[in-house]
């Protein structure tokens, strides 16, 4: 199945349903880890272009692959990009305001920011920061009304830096994307959780399934999509240049926990996906 990525991933020549499990999983792990706020996919998109080699960026920067010739002429899909934030502002004492990227089910979603370690990524590489909390030594007794939900009107990023000048000296803009750091938590009976862990799961399968097919009916265009949490565009677009299609295949996985900081799937899923998107790569 996944015979190159072991080579590739984990180092190891050897064909054993084993080492095929542990080479998706490190995969899974490895994609969990990275960062693609909608729009700013292109680190992670790269990450993925290096492990297909005969893949393709189009205009708008989605990745795509073709397999196979002939008809039927199908599309194997997965979103890549995730809800995010971008650095709307520098106050004058160094802090980054944030706005967020894309849209959320949750009108708490943004609480999760709240207190957490995130990384700006700025041009020089990523900076380390964290979203200041109110003090509750200076505001208690202050008010008699419940507080109000945390939103990203409140966060303020404290990025190590005294004012705008040494915010700039790290490379930090305005529009620099920001995502909660991605500390990807392996626990249980091969339980992956880590932020947007189901939509980089899915791509795992869809990589692995993509690399390790040698047979495959008709024309298969396999595409790794950006800016889907706005409208779909970058689906759209891929629909529009590379169709019209038979069939369009986007694999979904059980998720727990959706859209917080420990989204969790489980490999082996993750595995059971890859088993049946090489099916359906064959036309079964």
């Amino acid at each position: 199945m996944a015979r190159v990525l072991a080579l590739v991933l984990v180092g190891s020549g050897g064909r054993t349903l084993a080492t095929q499990g542990r080479a998706l999983d490190s995969l899974a792990i490895r994609l969990a880890g990275l960062s693609a706020v909608s729009g700013y996919e292109q680190a992670a998109r790269d990450s993925l272009a290096a492990l297909l080699p005969a893949s393709r960026r189009d205009a708008l920067g989605n990745l795509t692959l073709v397999l196979g010739q002939g008809a039927p002429r199908r599309l194997l899909a997965c979103a890549l990009d995730e809800v995010g934030y971008v650095v709307g502002g520098v106050t004058p004492t160094g802090y980054l305001t944030l706005r967020r990227v894309g849209r959320v089910e949750s009108p708490l979603f943004d609480q999760q920011l709240e207190g957490q370690r995130v990384t700006v990524f700025g041009t020089g590489g990523p900076v380390p920061g964290v979203v200041a909390v109110r003090s509750i030594h200076l505001t208690r007794g202050r008010t008699t009304r419940p507080d109000a939900p945390f939103t990203v009107d409140d966060a303020f990023v404290d990025v190590g830096a005294r004012d705008p000048t040494e915010v700039g000296a790290l490379g930090v803009a305005v529009l620099a994307p920001v995502t909660r750091t991605k500390l990807p938590l392996l626990y249980g009976d091969r339980l992956l959780a880590a932020p947007a862990a189901g939509r980089r799961a899915t791509c795992a399968a869809v990589l692995a399934a993509a690399r390790s097919a040698t047979r495959v009916k008709g024309t298969v265009v396999v595409a790794f999509t950006v800016q889907t949490v706005y409208a779909g565009s970058g689906l759209s677009a891929v629909k529009a240049l590379r169709g019209p299609f038979d069939a369009v295949n986007q694999p979904t996985l059980p998720l727990r926990f959706r859209d917080t900081p420990i989204e969790t799937v489980s490999l082996a899923d993750v595995a059971a996906l890859e088993r049946a998107l090489e099916a359906w790569l064959q036309g079964s």
